[in-house]
Formats: C-alpha cells, sequence, structure tokens
C-alpha cells in the first residue's frame, strides 16, 4: 500500500481536516488545526506530504521520527499540529485496513465508555448558570466554565466578586454533585491566581484549569499549596518534552495534551504513560471537530489515566457547524448518562461525509481569536 494524495479542507466554523488517500482504495482522515492558525497549518501539512506521498502509511512510527526529526527545526503548534493530523489520518488507515478499531492496533481498550463534559461559557458570565441546567438536563454530569473576563496582573476584588459570585450562580443551579471545573484559560496573572484559587475553595471543583500559562510553569507548585482543587493544564503544550518539565516540577494533578496539537495518537499516547509514571491524571483537550474527538476517544480507550474527555457539541464556537454535521452516522458519537462509547468501527471509527465536507470547504473559514484590552489600552490575555 502506498500514499497517493494528502488533501487538505478548511471547513466552518473554525477547524481542518486532512484526507490521505492511499492506492489500496482506503482513505484516512485527519484533524491537523491550530484554532485562528487553520491557513498556516494547512501550508505546513502540504510541506510536511512531499516526503509522505509514495510510502507505506502503515510505518506510523517512522514517519513520525521523520517528519518531527527530519526538519531540524521541531515543535511548537504549528508543525506538531500539522503533524498530529497526519498521524490521525495514518492510524485510521491503519485500522480500515485491518478492519479493527485504532484502540485494537494499541492493545486493546482498558475501558468502553467514558466520562464527558460540556462547556457553558464564562468569557462573559451572564448566561452561565443557565448554560449550566441546559446541559445537565441533556445528560451531562460535568460541566466547565470560564473563570474570568480580562485580569490585570493586580486587579480589583470587584473582580474576585464577579468570579465567585459566577461560580456560586452555577453551583446554585446544578447543586454539588455535578462536577465543576474552573478554567482560568491563561488569562490570570500569578498574583490575581494567588486570590481567586484561595476564594474558590469552598465551591469543590473538578479542577482548575491553567490557573497560569504554561510558560510560568515555575508558579504551579507555589498556586498548587493553596488550594485542594487538582490543577490542570497543557492544551499548548506539544510533545513529551514539553510535558516532561510539567511533570518533573510537580504541582500538576491533571495533564491536557489536544491530539490535534500532541503530535497525534502516537506521541500523545506516550504523553500520557509518562503522566501514569507520576500518577498525573489525563484529561484530553478537545474544543474541535468530530474527527479530533474520534482521535481522543481511541486513546481514551488505551490511556489507564484518562477520566473525562472534553468535546464540542453544542458550544458557541459552532454556530455554523457543529460536532455532527459531518458524519454519515452520527451514532458515534451518542451520549448517555454523561458518558460516550468508545467507537469500534475501523480505524477512527467514523464515517466522513466528503460531498458535505466539500461543500463547506468551498465556503471555508478565517476564524480569529478576540483581542481584549484592559482598561488602560494593555492587551488582555484572551
Amino acid at each position: 500500500m502506498k500514499i497517493t494524495a494528502i488533501t487538505t479542507f478548511l471547513v466552518p466554523p473554525r477547524w481542518l481536516f486532512v484526507r490521505i488517500d492511499t492506492d489500496a482504495g482506503i482513505s484516512g482522515w485527519g484533524e491537523p488545526i491550530v484554532e485562528g492558525r487553520a491557513h498556516t497549518v494547512a501550508a505546513a501539512v502540504e510541506e510536511l506530504s512531499d516526503y509522505l506521498i509514495g510510502k507505506d502509511p502503515r510505518h506510523i512510527e517512522d514517519h513520525w521520527n521523520v517528519l518531527y526529526r527530519g526538519g531540524f527545526y521541531r515543535g511548537g503548534p504549528i508543525l506538531m499540529s500539522a503533524l498530529a493530523g497526519i498521524d490521525q489520518a495514518l492510524w485510521d488507515i491503519h485500522g480500515k485496513a485491518l478492519g479493527v478499531p485504532v484502540h485494537a492496533l494499541l492493545g486493546g481498550p482498558v475501558r468502553d465508555r467514558i466520562r464527558v463534559y460540556s462547556w457553558i461559557g464564562g468569557d462573559r458570565p451572564a448566561d452561565t448558570a443557565r448554560a449550566a441546567k441546559e446541559a445537565v438536563a441533556r445528560g451531562f454530569t460535568a460541566v466547565k466554565m470560564n473563570a474570568t473576563e480580562e485580569v490585570q496582573f493586580v486587579d480589583s476584588h470587584t473582580k474576585v466578586t464577579h468570579v465567585l459570585e459566577n461560580v456560586q450562580a452555577v453551583r446554585d443551579a446544578v447543586g454539588r454533585e455535578i462536577g465543576l471545573a474552573v478554567d482560568f484559560h491563561g488569562r490570570v496573572h500569578k498574583p490575581m491566581a494567588k486570590v481567586l484559587m484561595r476564594e474558590l475553595e469552598p465551591f469543590g471543583l473538578m479542577f482548575i484549569e491553567e490557573p497560569v500559562l504554561s510558560e510560568h510553569l515555575e508558579a504551579i507548585p507555589e498556586l498548587a499549596a493553596l488550594s485542594p482543587a487538582p490543577i490542570a493544564l497543557g492544551e499548548r503544550l506539544y510533545s513529551r518534552f514539553d510535558f516532561k518539565r510539567v511533570l518533573q516540577t510537580g504541582g500538576v494533578d491533571i495533564i491536557q495534551p489536544d491530539p490535534s496539537h500532541s503530535g497525534g495518537i502516537t506521541e500523545t499516547r506516550k504523553i500520557a504513560a509518562m503522566a501514569e509514571a507520576y500518577d498525573v491524571a489525563l484529561a484530553l483537550h478537545c474544543p474541535l471537530g468530530p474527527i479530533a474527538l474520534a482521535a481522543n476517544l481511541q486513546l481514551d480507550a488505551v490511556c489507564y489515566n484518562a477520566f473525562i474527555q472534553e468535546q464540542s457539541l453544542g458550544i458557541h464556537y459552532n454556530a455554523t457547524n457543529d460536532l455532527l454535521d459531518y458524519l454519515v452516522d452520527r451514532a458515534p458519537f451518542d451520549y448517555k448518562d454523561g458518558y460516550v462509547a468508545i467507537p469500534d468501527g475501523p480505524g477512527l471509527g467514523i464515517e466522513i461525509n466528503q460531498a458535505y465536507v466539500d461543500e463547506r470547504a468551498a465556503e471555508g473559514h478565517r476564524w480569529r481569536n478576540p483581542i481584549w484590552r484592559h482598561a488602560d489600552g494593555s492587551v488582555a490575555e484572551w
């Protein structure tokens, strides 16, 4: 079997798909994307395809090493995301060729379903409690909210009060039995993170995400000592070498690599195993499309330390297209009692609707994240 073509599709609302074709008539799909930089990642995929055309798609580990090590410059969001989507597609081909799900090729599943959570907003917090109630009504047993609007290095206690009132409103709406995670989104600096983490203690949070940006790892042990809530981070890290420093520094209880950013299935499996050796849990990051979620679930099947899965069904980013729109059969993502079953179809376990992908790719997108500014005019972290 040989690779004959690699094609990218820029599709709404903000996604990038890649299809790898072979001379055996088997095609595999991946989702290489950096949100807001889709055209740049598509160019990186095209550059990497020079090496892959004519190669056997089943030599996944060797292809990964060549694409990672063969370019001299390595790592970072663009290259690792391009590599991630290619890797997902290669695994999809391998599974389809053998008629088995990817997780069967990785040793077989350790679970048959995994808990899922829904993002409920919080950037502009007026409707967060209502969104939480709606998520619970749809069967979710866990939700995640953004904690704050823009926050200065040292900000007013009014900002702190607003955070606490918003979290309290969600707790009042759904009760204490629903898992509630609060995402600082890297927009809080250490001085205010220290204040917020202390004040949030009474809410019994499932975890606090990105209390500070990952480049400030040295602050995590200090912050971890201030709150009993588990600390999660990792969506902006891209390789096992990035996560090595996280695990060595300590203070992080949950890692959140994104298999569409962190080198695909091949690399993320290694990151998860490394974290398990440190007794650190896994909650894969995935506010993306159906191919990304399918790849995540194949990893959830085989990673013992996975405990919950992010997914994007119905979130605000998906106004023009949602998670299920690009699938021939929506059944693989049927949620029940707050869980989703691990797909057991061949490859990634989903079938992409090629005609619909073509239709939406004709429109494409130029999604960009918001630019926020503080009251003094300086740019704020989003």
